[in-house]
């Protein structure tokens, strides 16, 4: 026997249930074997009445339909047995979160505030017998030659769990289960499927990390200040949404790039995040340009700037984050160029904007003796102006170890690499620089996080032909949220 005090009790919970994600699903099954660390003493096991329909799929792989929970109590009326059952004793379960989040959003619902500590039997079998093939309920036992029968039923399963439980306790000799079972042990936090060596080996700093799945695919890219601490927060709580369950289900390891500064790891999470594109990475999306600067000619041969929706297919002169920048460019130009206001347009769709009729009640104020190549020459040099003055810079800040800096190149207004260069390398050429960062090919968030950054730390900032004031603060820690 390992070292887990006899005095201690478990509840081995299997259920069964409509869906992956306890907010918007019901128990159709559950089953609690109470264990006291030698023998199972006690079970309870019902059919439970889950008030919505079964769905076909669910219905082939248990076996349970709806005309069998019909006559089923629901849940608030199983809640008070299912409550004492639970309260006071370790919640063991094949992939406990799930079930947990299961029982403790249900139990919370019906009026049994609910927490209890944890142990998954998939992580205690990972570190007890460690390099089997699978760790699936199914596969483990035939691995372990343990009895299985009623499979995805909630008593087999719960059968064969405390078998396998039992097991996991008598070949625990190096403390394993006490050790799950400390306040501060995040076994119980993490996915079942990613081994705690690896989040342990994660670095305190800032950088970028990845969540894989079995196969090794990135599912995930995020940017942390502390990469160890953020990767964690993704597992606190017990939140019962569907994309979370799936979520903790898939994930498989975990790897990281650290980075000098969060710029750094900012920028590289938006670049891998472009690159894999994976499946559970949305957020970025609300950062993409909205509207843009347009140029056309109209149907009297003057040309028209025009504000219109950003359209990924058609040319454009400038990107805008909002309406209200891209509007007080177009009014800057018309100052500084003298441009015809009425015959720039503050509202157009993205698409079919070249077939736009002219209307001549409002073209009233326009220069009508301005022919139509002199005044499209105002309009060019408008362009002109716009697109020669975009800055070319560098930002050099803190890099990943002592002897280096962190840079950031911005080229003709636009995002074009990033990298770390030794402290002994030339950093007032920009060809030198432009050599040891990497090419990545850039967003209009990429491109406005770094003009954001260089403008509230102008400091950090190197324009070429100016000497290198930069490196002076590279040891300041700098926020840019």
């Amino acid at each position: 026997m390992g070292r887990t005090a006899t005095a201690t009790e478990y509840a081995i919970v299997d259920i069964e249930t409509t869906g992956g994600h306890a907010s918007g699903n019901g128990v159709t099954e559950i089953a609690i074997l109470i264990h006291n660390g030698h023998e199972v003493t006690e079970r309870f096991e019902s059919l439970v009445n889950p008030q919505q329909p079964i769905p076909l799929y669910i219905q082939a792989m248990t076996g349970i339909t709806d005309e069998m929970v019909a006559g089923s109590p629901v849940f608030d009326e199983l809640a008070p047995r299912i409550y004492a059952l639970l309260n006071g004793r370790v919640f063991v379960a094949h992939q406990v979160n799930f079930d947990y989040s299961f029982l403790k959003y249900h139990l919370d619902a019906a009026g049994y505030p609910f927490t209890a500590p944890k142990l998954c039997t998939v992580r205690m079998s990972r570190q007890i017998k460690p390099g089997l093939r699978s760790y699936s309920l199914g596969r483990l036992c035939d691995a372990l030659d343990i009895p299985i029968s009623n499979r995805h039923r909630a008593g087999g399963d719960a059968q064969a769990t405390a078998l396998l439980f039992s097991r996991l306790l008598t070949w625990d000799t190096q403390g394993v289960v006490a050790e799950m079972l400390k306040k501060t042990s995040k076994h119980q936090q993490l996915p079942p499927n990613l081994p705690k060596e690896q989040f342990e080996a994660l670095p305190h700093t800032a950088g970028v990390y990845y969540f894989h799945d079995r196969s090794g695919r990135v599912i995930y890219v995020g940017k942390a200040r502390d990469i160890r601490n953020r990767v964690m927060q993704h597992f606190s709580g017990h939140n019962p949404n569907p994309q979370r369950q799936h979520f903790m289900r898939h994930i498989h390891s975990v790897s990281c790039t650290p980075c000098g500064t969060e710029l750094m790891a900012l920028l590289l999470e938006a670049a891998e995040i472009k690159r894999l594109w994976p499946a559970y990475n949305r957020a970025l999306k609300r950062f993409e340009p909205k509207y843009a600067l347009y140029a056309y000619e109209d149907q009297e041969g003057y040309m028209r700037l025009a504000i219109g929706k950003h359209g990924k297919h058609y040319k454009h002169i400038a990107l805008f984050g909002n309406q209200l920048d891209a509007v007080n460019l177009l009014h800057r130009l018309i100052r500084e160029f003298n441009l015809h206001a009425k015959r720039c347009v503050f509202g157009l769709a993205a698409a079919g904007f070249r077939q736009q009729p002219t209307d001549p009640a409002a073209e009233d104020g326009c220069d009508r003796h301005t022919a139509p190549a002199a005044y499209n020459q105002q309009v060019r040099k408008a362009i002109d102006g716009l697109t020669q003055h975009l800055p070319t810079f560098a930002i050099f800040d803190k890099g990943r170890s002592e002897g280096e800096y962190s840079c950031v190149w911005i080229e003709s207004g636009q995002f074009y690499g990033m990298g770390y260069l030794s402290q002994q390398a030339d950093i007032e050429c920009p060809e030198t620089i432009k050599e040891h960062i990497v090419r990545y090919s850039g967003s209009h968030y990429m491109t406005q996080l770094a003009l954001d950054y260089a403008k509230r730390y102008p400091e950090k900032t190197w324009t070429p032909g100016k000497p290198v004031t930069a490196p002076t603060k590279l040891g300041e820690t700098v926020s840019i949220a």
